[in-house]
């Protein structure tokens, strides 16, 4: 064949890009379940760190397998829940087989649209209950873990992450423990339009259901806001129902 026809170079083209996507395609293959375990993981070391399980900075020490044996150590129980409080199903929480609602994004939408949700529950040994929140920041995703205590109202315990906010700005919310723990011992409001404040100057007053937005961040903090309120008025049936088992 002429090597200088254009009938070899359409050829020769074709035949290097399917040997280049079958070998993506394999090696993506091959990769799959260790990027899976790695992001369950990740999500499990950000629940237990909200529900003060360990030190955040203890959790991301140790290896992947010591994740999921603390995970099976602490948890008690897991279930999904509707947006009128009931709940509609279960999670694993066996070791060999743990069972997590991680892919947040279709969830946040069928709550501001008002459709079918399996919302996440993950209640540990100690008592506490953990929920996702989810929500836009100022250049994309944020979400983080909020632990409540039995009363299903009180604050215990904190996580956030985010995929590309500012360093030093907006990234804060993840990188700094202060702004953290300045979640711990506040009460949500629920049943009010506001459940939750994240604003310039929102502890001022002593407002029990307020934290401070972080200087300089103001799009991540009110993204962050938003995400808390979505996500608390979708569990408030829910955890309605814990405030009346403590009466």
């Amino acid at each position: 064949m002429n090597t200088n026809s254009n009938a070899y170079t359409v050829i020769y083209t074709t035949l290097v890009v399917v040997v280049v996507a079958a070998v993506l395609a394999f090696t993506a293959m091959k990769l799959k379940p260790s990027q899976d375990a790695n992001a369950k993981a990740e999500t499990l070391r950000q629940m237990m760190s909200a529900a003060q399980i360990k030190p955040t900075d203890e959790l991301y020490a140790t290896r992947n397998t010591g994740i999921l044996q603390l995970y099976a150590d602490n948890i008690d129980h897991a279930y999904t829940i509707a947006l009128d409080g009931s709940q509609n199903g279960s999670l694993s929480t066996d070791k060999a087989s743990i069972e997590l609602v991680d892919n947040l994004k279709p969830q946040n939408k069928a709550i501001k649209d008002g459709g079918a949700v399996t919302l996440p529950v993950y209640v540990f040994k100690s008592g506490v209950s953990v929920i996702p929140v989810y929500g836009a920041g100022l250049w994309g995703p944020i979400w983080g873990y909020i632990a409540f205590q039995p009363d299903g109202k009180t604050i215990a315990g904190a996580y956030f992450d985010h995929e590309s906010e500012t360093p030093g700005l907006g990234a804060k919310i993840k990188d700094e423990a202060w702004f953290r723990e300045g979640f711990i011992g506040k009460q949500v409001a629920f049943g009010t339009e506001e459940p939750f404040v994240l604003a310039k100057n929102a502890t001022k007053g002593g407002a029990e259901n307020a934290v401070d937005a972080i200087t300089g961040a103001t799009m991540t903090s009110k993204g962050l806001g938003e995400a808390l309120n979505v996500w608390f008025k979708a569990y408030e049936k829910h955890f309605s129902t814990f405030k009346a088992e403590e009466d």
